[in-house]
């Protein structure tokens, strides 16, 4: 990716990683804005954007079901605290589900964030984590913790009938669970997250399945439903257009 254009995550890591996916930042540091496509991911970001000076504007992003065209203008940038579905439930206590492809504002002194935490990534790394620390629960739904273990650990290949009977929760309840907090039934998100392992064998220039696809027509309409694109213009990814393949190729 363009040194112009900074994205600076990292993995948590230990209890955390049940509920956050990664911590770190993102901006537009060139002298021109810059057209970018946001593709799903199955993570629920919490941004803290930069506003006016000193001040940071609280959105809280809904999952995505499809391409997204954004334009991040110059001199723009943003915080990012990207939380499983078990992050969203137990440590922002929330619901996405009236949120598909949408947003929500939060207050401006969520979790009495003031500018001092914004100086440099390190420093926000470091009060997400001490509030992460303060926010964790001692127990959690072990059903939910397992289903998730599978989900993520399969990639998203494990049909609703496997994991019903894995972990002893009926896929009606798991439905009526995933669209109460997410707003899509379990099939969906298993897709999303098949979808982002795809993408990680594009990102390779690998354009044929390895994941469990019917077939390359299955796997090509799959990567078009949820990207807008065929997987070898996915692999051109021209002018970095595609920011989750770009941070995937490692560029």
């Amino acid at each position: 990716m363009s040194t112009d254009f900074e994205y600076n995550f990292t993995s948590a890591t230990g209890k955390k990683s049940i509920f956050v996916e990664s911590i770190g930042m993102f901006g537009n540091f060139s002298g021109s804005d810059k057209e970018i496509i946001i593709l799903p991911d199955g993570r629920i970001d919490l941004f803290f954007v930069q506003a006016e000076q000193g001040s940071f504007e609280v959105i809280l992003m809904g999952l995505e079901s499809g391409p997204k065209h954004r334009v991040i203008t110059a001199g723009m940038y943003a915080y990012a605290v990207s939380f499983t579905p078990l992050g969203l439930e137990y440590i922002l206590q929330l619901s996405i589900a009236d949120m598909l492809n949408s947003a929500r504002n939060l207050p401006h002194n969520f979790w009495d964030m003031k500018a001092e935490n914004f100086q440099n990534i390190e420093i926000f790394q470091g009060y997400v984590n001490q509030k992460l620390n303060e926010l964790i629960p001692e127990k959690i739904d072990q059903r939910k913790q397992k289903l998730f273990e599978l989900i993520y650990s399969s990639k998203g290949e494990m049909g609703v009938a496997e994991l019903s009977n894995k972990v002893g929760w009926s896929s009606r309840q798991i439905n009526r669970y995933f669209n109460a907090l997410l707003g899509v039934p379990l099939k969906t998100y298993c897709e999303i997250l098949r979808f982002r392992s795809s993408l990680e064998h594009v990102a390779l220039g690998k354009l044929f399945p390895e994941l469990d696809f019917t077939d390359q027509s299955h796997f090509i309409k799959k990567i078009k439903k949820y990207a807008g694109a065929l997987p070898k213009e996915l692999s051109r990814n021209q002018n970095d257009r595609f920011v989750l393949l770009s941070v995937l190729k490692g560029g």
